[in-house]
């Protein structure tokens, strides 16, 4: 059987029993191998059999249940539809707020008509017929939705929050309405009339219901603006003539033509044209990058100066865009370990209140009624009294508000949300986790491991310093050793021709040029002798160094390759050359130090060459002369001591290493950024990155335990309180709409907390 994973979009979701109740409905369908749904992200991932179950059949569920649902691929389709369906969300739920608040707000008046300044109302106000009139169009009307969705939830054989409001307002309504028709017929009474509870509850259940609405969306702020990088529209040429195309119809190997300005629409390499582009919404890196023929450019980037053509090399979903877009799409749709408490507590939630409630009424009803209550009963927060109440209308009391208060949203939002905020705070920051459990495992770190060679240094030889001998100035010493490797393959001879350009020395082509292999080039130079390399061709060739021993033998200390360079015979100086290190890497070391982290650093080079590059950046523990097969074996045994590892590296020979890490970060952007081998890909080559990635996940995780502090907290002390246990001691109870604004409150609050992280800059770019 060959299974498929696909992604399906969902809107409509509003806690995390939805999430549970989608997840059912879904994972009983035939041919649903798993199916996965996160809240914030509004996304399903569904494993699937293709030859049992088409995307129609999924989406169809889905819809069943209450809520919208696509199967559509197209990053730009999803967004849109996205936006208008929260648009339409936020407009619903104003609907109902303006026609429920102030009708709410009369029945409340009119329940306490006989109270305080409310006496000098007209008297109708306070009659059961007028407030059943205003209450109704509240709760069959703003109320509806939670009667139907728990109705479709409910013929499916799942349960929901939905039931929950539904169970709450509807007793409360019901119950009035029988005590307001039949006062005699054992429920309570006409003090047990509910309505201005059934009508509060529901009025408070829709503003959460709003203002989660509103906030919600913020949180894949970062993600909304990757997807709204996508260029609708490319000029490409063809048959000799330049077309507007949507930019999903360009094929590789199209040209395309970029004017100041304008959205680059694909990856490709840049054939003509010189310009500056804006890289920042993909790499994070502020100043514009300088483009020429040969260098790569990206789709969603900004062209800020000139005009340039392009040959295209990744279209559509081959887009580093695009696949960015799918890491952080995946990242925010998957589940930290953190947050499987949460989604256990949450699951089993529905019915358990509901067992809960049933045992409060039990309760109240044949014993804690006659034993504790009193007519001078206050409600908290609230200047009345409960009155004569009965013993029927006092137990449904507390029970109406055992179902309300006990909402599990808080707790299913908590890890979810500050996930979708910490994952798109990442990209922001140049930093794609492929995982909520990246984030977690990241948050833990307290031992990096780095490659040298391409992490902390450049990757390629520089020269570092140039020495010259009596008689001699740098830079005549400079231009003859680079005439000398003009024609030179090797990366030391590159090296020194490159710096003698930076300098503006021109590099005329030698004479006579010959490679001696393992000591150096022989040429001949302006009619001049000259030898470079090393130690061993100036013994060959009878050159005494003598003079320039002791600064050779310094420069290798530090770990430096040095060539010595002799004209006619005669020492003329030496040229060492190193692989320099990043100039990120000072900065990103210290700040791992500042914040307790230890450092390792894992090399092939000799131990000599690693101990240099170590001193530089304060790493105290070299492990040198390790083949790229023997990394993964120095990580484990890291791990065997208890550390809990990220390793560091290019993503390709260090491959197995980043597996074997508990984080594997690899640095770069290459075009196959999905395909890396860690779990974490650092957008910049710059070692900052690094600790941005840390600063990042630990801030995240801050944000979850805050919001499952305070959720299970607000549960924890909310049903008690709902159940009456404050009442024998006080005469205290809390009413059904209190109980949900405090609903209300509680996931809104969580959501609001997570939107801080918003705010959050890791401290290492400050540096």
């Amino acid at each position: 059987m060959a299974t498929v994973v696909r992604s399906l979009r969902i809107w409509g979701m509003s806690c995390a029993s939805c999430v549970s109740s989608i997840e059912k409905a879904l994972g009983s369908t035939d041919g649903v191998i798993s199916a996965r749904v996160n809240l914030m992200a509004g996304k399903a991932v569904v494993e699937l059999d293709p030859a049992r179950v088409s995307p129609e059949r999924l989406e169809q569920v889905v819809r069943e249940l209450g809520y919208e649902a696509s199967m559509a691929e197209d990053a730009a389709a999803v967004l849109d539809r996205e936006q208008a369906a929260r648009r339409r969300e936020i407009r619903r739920q104003a609907m109902y707020l303006w026609l429920s608040v102030p009708l709410s707000a009369i029945v409340m008046v009119g329940t306490f008509r006989d109270y305080w300044v409310f006496r000098r109302l007209p008297e109708f106000l306070g009659h059961p017929y007028f407030l059943w009139a205003l209450s109704t169009p509240v709760v069959l009307g703003s109320g509806w939705q939670f009667f139907v969705n728990s109705y479709r939830g409910l013929r499916r054989g799942v349960t929901d929050m939905n039931l929950l409001y539904a169970t709450g307002i509807g007793a409360a309504y019901l119950i009035a309405v029988i005590n307001t028709l039949w006062p005699d017929a054992g429920f309570g009474g006409p003090k047990a009339t509910f309505f201005e509870s059934a009508a509060l509850l529901t009025t408070f259940v829709v503003l959460g219901r709003y203002l989660e609405a509103l906030t919600r969306g913020r949180t894949s702020e970062a993600l909304r603006r990757l997807m709204s990088l996508q260029p609708r529209v490319a000029r490409v040429i063809r048959g000799g003539e330049e077309l507007e195309i949507p930019a999903e119809e360009v094929e590789v190997d199209d040209l395309v033509v970029v004017r100041p300005g304008e959205r680059i629409p694909v990856d490709g390499v840049v054939t003509e044209g010189y310009s500056a582009v804006d890289e920042s919404m993909i790499t994070g890196e502020s100043i514009p990058v300088e483009k020429k023929a040969g260098d790569r450019v990206m789709a969603g980037t900004v062209n800020r100066t000139g005009a340039f053509r392009f040959r295209a090399t990744g279209v559509g979903q081959g887009t580093v865009l695009a696949q960015i877009i799918r890491l952080v799409e995946d990242a925010q749709a998957s589940r930290a370990p953190i947050q499987r408490l949460a989604d256990l507590v949450a699951g089993h939630f529905i019915l358990g209140v509901h067992v809960l409630a049933l045992a409060v009424f039990l309760f109240w009803f044949f014993a804690g009624y006659d034993l504790w209550f009193s007519p001078g009963s206050r409600f908290i927060l609230s200047p009345y009294t409960l009155g004569s109440m009965g013993v029927f209308g006092f137990s449904l009391l507390l029970s109406i508000t055992v179902l309300v208060i006990s909402c599990p949203c808080a707790v299913g939002l908590a890890t979810p949300s500050a996930m979708m905020a910490g994952t798109g705070k990442g990209a922001e920051n140049g930093v794609l986790f492929k995982g909520a459990d990246a984030v977690e495992l990241t948050a833990r770190v307290n031992c990096v491991v780095f490659d040298k060679t391409g992490t902390l240094t450049r990757g390629e030889p520089s020269v570092t310093d140039i020495v010259a001998a009596s008689g001699w100035e740098e830079n005549a010493v400079l231009e003859l050793a680079a005439t000398a490797e003009r024609d030179s393959e090797h990366p030391l001879g590159e090296a020194v021709v490159r710096k003698a350009r930076e300098r503006g020395i021109e590099v005329p082509e030698a004479v006579a040029f010959r490679a001696i292999p393992g000591r150096g080039v022989e040429a001949t130079c302006a009619g001049r002798s000259v030898l470079l390399g090393n130690r061993a061709l100036m013994e060959e060739r009878g050159v005494s160094v003598g003079a320039l021993t002791e600064q050779a033998e310094r420069l290798e200390e530090d770990g430096k390759t040095v060539m010595f360079l002799a004209v006619d015979g005669r020492a003329a100086g030496l040229i060492a050359v190193a692989d320099t290190l990043k100039d990120s890497a000072p900065a990103a070391l210290a700040r791992l130090r500042e914040m307790g982290i230890e450092t390792v650093m894992l090399t092939g080079d000799n131990r000599r060459t690693g101990l240099a590059v170590a001193r530089q950046v304060g790493i105290a523990r070299v492990v040198a002369e390790v083949l790229p097969q023997d990394k993964a074996a120095e990580v484990r045994r890291l791990q065997e001591q208890g550390k809990r590892v990220a390793m560091v590296g290019d993503g390709i020979n260090d491959a197995p290493a980043l597996v074997q890490a508990d984080v594997g970060m690899a640095i770069g952007t290459g075009t196959d950024v999905a395909k890396e081998a860690g779990h974490v890909v650092l957008m910049r080559d710059d070692l900052r990155g690094v600790v941005a990635a840390i600063e990042v996940a630990r801030a995240t995780m801050r944000k979850v335990k805050q919001n499952l502090f305070w959720a299970f907290v607000y549960n924890t002390l909310g049903v008690p309180i709902a159940a009456g246990v404050l009442y024998p001691a006080l005469r205290l109870v809390v009413s059904p709409e209190l109980a949900a604004f405090f609903m209300a409150t509680s996931s809104l609050s969580v959501t609001v907390n997570t939107l801080f992280l918003g705010r959050f800059r890791p401290r290492v770019w400050a540096r």
